[in-house]
């Protein structure tokens, strides 16, 4: 299956998070859309591995994403090496996406970082010829994605440019708390985290509300980028 997008994050919620309502908009206007996960944050405080599989799920099915699947790296401990380059390769390969959206290039969490850097690195390997990979005992050809989009997760960091999102915060939401496992439960007896605060949950529509007020809209979600945005023509900007 070819995909249009390829949102990539290091753990399950990751995506949502961070362009869940980008993906919903994008869905809602025809864009085939798949979710790779590189762990099952088996470290989370909260919840288990086998929870946050099924907590995907969910997610999945209310934005309406086409494919979702999980490579398994270990939480925490995943590295930016060839063996986990490869491991993304396959995948970028297989779904051909012409965009891929991943983790934040800084964040409080190291794993978002790192699945940032990798991520990153390997779009550019699956475009060499020489990169020899297989999938279910096939040949693959090569592929590079045309853009590499960072979305924002908890730091703050100064958007490159930014999607009008207004009409699709809801769903954006409902995919989060889908995570019932991880977030705000006034009744859990869970350990409290920085993200089972109600302000985390509120800073989700806020956080878009004030982006949307930047550029006259209702909510926006931010990206980071890795070259210059070009526009076909100065109207393309809104």
């Amino acid at each position: 299956m070819k995909l249009d997008i390829l949102a990539i994050g290091a753990h399950p919620d990751d995506v949502e998070l961070g362009c869940g309502a980008t993906i919903a908009k994008e869905i809602s206007k025809g864009k085939k859309v798949g979710i790779l996960d590189l762990t099952r944050g088996e470290l989370g405080s909260r919840g288990s591995a086998d929870l946050r599989d099924i907590e995907a799920i969910n997610a999945a099915k209310i934005l309406g994403v086409s494919v979702r699947e999980n490579v398994a790296f270990a939480d925490g401990f995943f590295i930016n090496d060839k063996e986990h380059q490869l491991e993304i390769i396959k995948m970028i390969r297989k779904y051909q996406p012409e965009i891929v959206l991943c983790n934040a290039i800084d964040d409080r969490h190291i794993d978002h970082g790192k699945g940032s850097q990798l991520v990153s690195d390997a779009c550019f390997l699956s475009g060499l010829i020489k990169i020899e990979t297989k999938l279910d005992g096939k040949s693959q050809g090569k592929w590079r994605p045309k853009h590499v989009y960072h979305y924002i997760q908890w730091k703050n960091l100064e958007p490159d440019f930014v999607v009008d999102v207004s009409g699709f915060i809801d769903k954006k939401q409902d995919a989060v708390m889908a995570y019932s496992s991880q977030f705000y439960d006034p009744n859990s007896n869970e350990v409290e985290t920085p993200i089972t605060s109600k302000n985390f949950i509120d800073s989700i529509n806020y956080r878009a509300r004030d982006l949307g007020r930047l550029i006259g809209v209702e909510y926006a979600e931010g990206f980071t980028v890795e070259r210059y945005v070009a526009v076909d023509s100065i109207s393309d900007l809104i």
